[in-house]
């Protein structure tokens, strides 16, 4: 997945919630900076990151692969 789609997927997740990039943040237990550079396409986050990310924000992580 192309660091767009995440950062496509982390904004959505993050405003499903109705929270601010910080407030996120705090949630995920990162720094804001962090989620700020996946969420401008600036940082490709490991698959780690997003398991906690996903787990913070009470989701499941799901990786598939699918046909073009």
């Amino acid at each position: 997945m192309s660091s767009p789609n995440i950062a496509k997927i982390i904004k959505k997740l993050r405003e499903e919630l109705q929270l601010s990039q910080r407030q996120f943040a705090k949630l995920a237990g990162k720094p804001h900076s962090t989620i700020a550079r996946i969420e401008n396409g600036s940082m490709s986050p490991t698959i780690s990151l997003l398991q906690e990310i996903a787990s913070s924000a009470g989701k499941e992580l799901k990786i598939t692969f699918v046909n073009q």
